[in-house]
Order: C-alpha cells, then structure tokens, then sequence
C-alpha cells in the first residue's frame, strides 16, 4: 500500500512526518497538489487493484484513524467496506473513492 500526503497544503511536512511515524510499516510519499484545496490537508490510500481513498482535512490528531483504516484497507480484498462507519473520524473527512479497477461495457 502506498500513502500519499500532500506536500503542497499549508501543514504538509508536519502531517507528513505524523504519518510516516504512524504507519511505520507502509509506503508514505509526500507528493504535491492533489488538488483538494478546499479541505487541505490531503493523505490519499492507494494498492494495486482496490479502490483509492482521499481523505481531507487531515491533522495530526487523524493519525490513529490513518492506522486504523490502513489496517482495515490492507485487509480488503478490493478496498471496499459494507459499512462506511468502520473509517471512523475519517467517514466525515472522505473527499473521494477512486475504482481500483474500471471494467468497460
């Protein structure tokens, strides 16, 4: 799994290093603007065919959330929840779910 915070919104080194100590045993890349200006500050969660998450608002005080959705997101085998309550906090901070995997018709 790879988590992408946001460099480019006004506490991004902060939430950066917060979520690199907090989730010590996955992929986190600063990355600049991803264009959620209007609820910075962004962390995206993404794995090869599950569905992406990018969640908004983001604060230091959101890292035990990240850990737990992290858990939760690695454990499923698409990236999906039959309930949205198992984010947590995150439910309300949710900005986006991208498909993993677009099938065409």
């Amino acid at each position: 799994m790879t988590v992408y915070v946001c460099g480019s919104c006004p506490d991004g080194p902060a939430v950066l290093d917060a979520v690199r100590r907090g989730l010590p045993d996955e992929d986190v890349r600063r990355i600049d603007c991803m264009s959620g200006c209007t609820r910075p500050q962004t962390v995206a969660f993404r794995e090869m065919g599950k569905v992406a998450y990018l969640f908004g608002d983001i604060t230091t005080d959101d890292i035990g959330d990240l850990r737990r959705f992290a858990t939760l997101y690695s454990a499923s085998s698409d990236g999906t929840f039959a309930d949205a309550r198992v984010l947590g906090g995150l439910r309300m901070k949710a900005i986006a779910r991208i498909p993993g995997n677009a099938s065409w018709s």
